[in-house]
C-alpha cells in the first residue's frame, strides 16, 4: 500500500499493491469524465431492477455534478478502480461513499456505500471484495463505527455480496408512484 493525498487533502492508502486486483485511488476532478459514464452504467442497471428507478433524460450531467459534489465534500469519498496489466490507467470502476450522522442510534456516525461499480470484464477475482474491504477502512478512518451499503432491493446479487460478508438488512425503504 502506498499513501497518497485524497480530494479533501488528508493522507490515505491506496490499493498500488502488487497483488491487489485493481489499482483503487481517491479520485480527482479530472477523473470525473471517466467515472460519470460508470456511474450512469450502474443506474441503468438499477433501473432494470425497478421501474421506480427510471433514470432521467439528463442521467449523465446530473452524474458529473454529483461526483463534482462529492469530490468537494470532506464527508464524501470517491474512488476509481485503475485496471492492471494492459487495462494499466484506465479507470474501471468507481466507488461512491459517505459518512453520515446516526442522531438516535449507537454508533452515532455511519459510513454509506452508495454506489460500487466495476466494469464486467473486472469483476470476480476478488475484486468487489477487495473495493469493499478497502472503502470500509477509509470509512472507518473517517470516523464512521457501523458501515451500510444501498442498493436496490431486488438486486439479488448485491444482496448476497454483501449478506456472504456479514451485512444484514436493518431498515426498508418502501415507494410507490403518485
Amino acid at each position: 500500500m502506498t499513501a497518497s493525498k485524497g480530494h479533501s487533502g488528508e493522507t490515505t492508502r491506496t490499493g498500488h499493491d502488487t497483488t491487489a486486483p485493481v489499482h483503487l485511488r481517491p479520485a480527482t476532478a479530472a477523473d470525473i469524465a471517466a467515472l460519470a459514464p460508470l456511474l450512469v452504467r450502474l443506474k441503468r442497471l438499477n433501473e432494470e431492477f425497478d421501474p421506480l428507478l427510471k433514470v432521467r433524460d439528463d442521467v449523465e450531467e446530473r452524474a458529473r455534478e454529483v461526483l463534482t459534489h462529492d469530490l468537494a465534500n470532506p464527508k464524501s469519498i470517491v474512488l476509481a478502480a485503475e485496471g492492471t496489466g494492459p487495462d494499466r490507467a484506465k479507470i474501471v470502476g468507481v466507488v461512491r461513499a459517505q459518512v453520515r450522522e446516526r442522531p438516535f442510534y449507537a454508533p452515532t456516525m455511519e459510513g454509506v456505500i452508495l454506489d460500487i461499480y466495476l466494469l464486467p470484464l473486472h469483476r470476480r477475482h476478488g475484486v468487489g471484495e477487495y473495493l469493499l474491504s478497502e472503502t470500509t477502512r477509509l470509512l472507518k478512518e473517517h470516523g464512521a463505527g457501523i458501515v451500510t451499503a444501498e442498493f436496490p432491493t431486488q438486486n439479488e446479487i448485491a444482496a448476497r455480496f454483501y449478506a456472504k460478508r456479514g451485512f444484514r438488512p436493518i431498515s426498508a425503504l418502501h415507494a410507490r408512484s403518485i
